[in-house]
Order: C-alpha cells, then sequence, then structure tokens
C-alpha cells in the first residue's frame, strides 16, 4: 500500500508548493513586503546580530523580497533552488535573532524549521510540475 504513494511524488510536491507558498506569502512575506520603509527598517535591525549595522531598510527589504517573491518563484518552481537559497539565508537570520531577541532556542525553533526545510528543497527540487520542470 505505502510504496504506491512514491508514484505521486511530483503532484505531492506541486500541492506542497502552492499550499505553503500561498500560505507563507500571505503570513510572513506581503504583510513585510507591503509594510514600506518603516516595515522594512524594523525587519533589517536582525542584520545587527550578525555584524551588519547599515542599511537596515535595504535588508528589511530584501527579507520581505524573498518571503513575497522568492517564495511566489518556489511556488510555481521557476528559478526554484536560487529562491531557496534566499529563503534559507532570511531564515537564518531571522533564527538568530529570534534567538537573541526572544530567548532561546525555543524561539527561534519556527525559523530554524523553516531554514532546515529550505535546504531539504534545494537537495529536493521542484518536481516535474513546475515551470523549471526539475
Amino acid at each position: 500500500m505505502w510504496k504506491n504513494l512514491s508514484n505521486y511524488r511530483d503532484a505531492a510536491l506541486l500541492f506542497f508548493r502552492v499550499t505553503f507558498g500561498l500560505e507563507y506569502i500571505y503570513v510572513h512575506g506581503w504583510p513585510k513586503l507591503a509594510g514600506g520603509i518603516s516595515r522594512w527598517k524594523e525587519v533589517g535591525h536582525a542584520m545587527k546580530f550578525v555584524h551588519i549595522h547599515f542599511g537596515f531598510a535595504f535588508w528589511g527589504f530584501m527579507a520581505a523580497f524573498s518571503e513575497t517573491i522568492c517564495m511566489g518563484l518556489l511556488l510555481i518552481g521557476l528559478a526554484f533552488r536560487p529562491s531557496c537559497v534566499l529563503l534559507v539565508i532570511t531564515m537564518t537570520v531571522a533564527a538568530i535573532s529570534d534567538y537573541h531577541t526572544k530567548g532561546g532556542l525555543g524561539a527561534a525553533s519556527h525559523a530554524l524549521e523553516l531554514c532546515l526545510l529550505f535546504i531539504a528543497l534545494i537537495f529536493i527540487g521542484p518536481g516535474k510540475y513546475s515551470v523549471d520542470q526539475g
């Protein structure tokens, strides 16, 4: 019974990309991107935890960009792996920031889990139902 499920691997990847991508954009990406410069500066201040103390609006915009545009690309399967790399970087900084500001590994676990998920997706690829047809 279970071995037949592997026949639906590409369909499952498509389902995952679309559902996860839409939810992630709605909850995480779009609110940051639409928040404008003040929100970008707020998000960008996380860079101080990786010893970068300039350009907070730029770094915040880049986080919002990766969480919205790169996730949109991941959703359709276009530039899938480069998008995952940018999301890994974003989630790494988010995990480090959450660790320092919100109190330890438990607070950073969500961002860390997403980081690990995006690392796994780099290796898995988008599946055959994608624009790249990876």
